[in-house]
């Protein structure tokens, strides 16, 4: 017992009235508890040393600290239990008029009492101060799950890291930290209380940083809005010590979520992404409307076109060719966060853009051509391998041009008159642009795909493609701009 010094015939008495006050103070358990404690292990010290006793009570000199054990015994005219019993002629020296059926008190304190008196009270309280400090722990963090506390890092044991919360430890199991975090003996470290759970050694406090309700619960301290409840997080998805995606939405109109959460000059996230050790936080607008939730979720990438399954719960997205790697993200992050955050699964495939062959692209300026009036297939074929591959560039021709063609030269009054016709009222050809400036891009069908890793090099699953190294910044669209541009500033504060 810290503090304790112990006497053979009892407990030193200033000694153990401060050794009360310390534990009262520093552990906060009652005196009278701690009193209580003391005299059990004193009377388990009687009972032990005087032997098994009918009745048994201990008594403490305060000023002296001796300890005198006393037992309760019948008085019989034979003794046949002498731990029970005491005879009538024994008794009489007690008390003058003992007769059978009497209980008298004798002190039956053995030599040596107090020194082992003071050795139980020393391990009965030590018990007790752990069995009361456990209780306390239960009772005090028992209602504080989903807090934040702050602590040192006092230890380690194994991987798990142990904090120190001030009268109590708290345990940060391997887990619940953050991957790419390291901590030393003495730093000071906020975390989310996530649990307290009774184990075979009592209630232990369960801490987190890597919980996605930590970072929820920084911004309900960080933002007065969401405090009061005028800004609500609807979703939260996060890659701990990576990425965090946060949907955020306000009932009232002339509140802007997104800005709230930002603050001015974006002081509100960047004081969480240092806490989050310069985590990108991207902060986006929440709809009910699944097709603008998902287009908001892959932002910074540029949405082409959306395919529902709501049976499913699937979602088809098609993305230009310069989108793809941008929406799925590095290491298909952006693709996968924003599946957690909408709880639907997403499909990401690049559009496919339909590209005519030079031959078909020739043809297609030949029937254009042989649309006009006295153009015949020969004429057309010359005049696209003359390099008029429209008749809006036809058009622009003149007929000192034609005639300084070899090929067009005799034929340059038809063609003019072709165009003349055109020009007043003549059915009237469709213009087809040249060749290597046009690419026509019919709208893909929409294929099902499973949760297997997609092998055409268009085609991504969020969850398993491997994506290229570098994440394009985000767009400038002003919603956009607002809720994201101060998340990128804080990585680099």
């Amino acid at each position: 017992m810290k503090g304790a010094k112990y006497m053979d015939k009892g407990i030193n008495s200033a000694e153990f009235l401060a050794l009360l006050d310390f534990y009262e103070k520093e552990k906060g358990i009652s005196r009278e508890a701690l009193t209580e404690a003391i005299n059990e292990a004193i009377l388990a010290a009687a009972k032990k040393a005087v032997g098994a006793s009918r009745d048994l009570r201990v008594e403490t000199d305060p000023k002296s600290g001796e300890i005198r054990a006393f037992a309760r015994l019948l008085v019989v005219d034979r003794v046949q239990n002498e731990q029970d019993e005491i005879s009538r002629f024994d008794a009489m020296q007690f008390k003058e008029d003992a007769k059978a059926g009497d209980e008298i008190e004798k002190e039956v304190t053995p030599t040596g009492f107090g020194r082992i008196a003071a050795q139980y009270a020393n391990q009965n309280l030590k018990q007790y101060i752990r069995r009361a400090e456990k209780a306390l722990i239960f009772e005090e963090f028992k209602d504080r799950t989903g807090d934040i506390v702050r602590g040192t890092v006092r230890r380690f044991e194994r991987s798990d890291v142990i904090i120190d919360l001030g009268r109590y430890e708290a345990l940060l199991p391997n887990r619940e930290r953050v991957p790419i975090e390291e901590y030393q003996p003495g730093e000071q470290l906020r975390c989310y209380v996530k649990a307290v759970e009774e184990t075979g050694r009592g209630p232990e406090i369960i801490l987190s940083r890597a919980d996605p309700n930590f970072v929820i619960k920084l911004f309900t301290q960080e933002v007065t809005e969401i405090a009061d409840g005028t800004v609500e997080i609807i979703a939260v998805a996060r890659e701990p010590g990576w990425r965090t995606k946060l949907a955020v939405h306000s009932a009232d109109s002339r509140v802007d979520p997104v800005g709230a959460c930002v603050g001015l000059r974006g002081q509100r996230v960047k004081n969480i992404v240092r806490e989050l050790n310069n985590e990108k936080v991207d902060i986006i607008h929440w709809s009910s409307d699944i097709s603008t939730f998902v287009i908001e979720a892959l932002k910074p990438a540029e949405i082409k076109n959306l395919k529902i399954n709501e049976a499913d719960k699937r979602i088809q997205v098609f993305v230009n060719e310069d989108q793809l790697s941008l929406a799925i993200g590095k290491r298909g992050q952006n693709a996968r966060l924003a599946q957690k955050l909408v709880g639907w699964h997403i499909d990401i495939e690049a559009d496919q853009v339909e590209v005519l062959s030079f031959d078909d692209q020739v043809a297609s300026a030949v029937a254009a051509m042989t649309a006009l009036p006295g153009i015949d297939d020969a004429l057309a074929q010359t005049l696209v391998q003359s390099g008029f591959h429209s008749v809006a560039d036809l058009q622009q021709a003149e007929a000192a041009d034609l005639a300084e063609i070899p090929d067009l030269a005799p034929h340059a009054e038809t063609i003019m008159a072709a165009l003349a016709s055109l020009e007043n009222g003549a059915p009237e050809a469709e213009a087809t642009e040249a060749p290597a400036e046009e690419e026509s891009a019919p709208q893909p069908e929409a294929t099902e795909t499973t949760e297997e890793p997609a092998t055409d090099d268009t085609k991504a699953e969020p969850d398993t493609k491997a994506e290229p190294d570098t994440e394009a910044e985000p767009d400038t669209d002003d919603e956009t701009a607002e809720a994201t541009e101060p998340a990128a500033d804080t990585k680099t504060d």
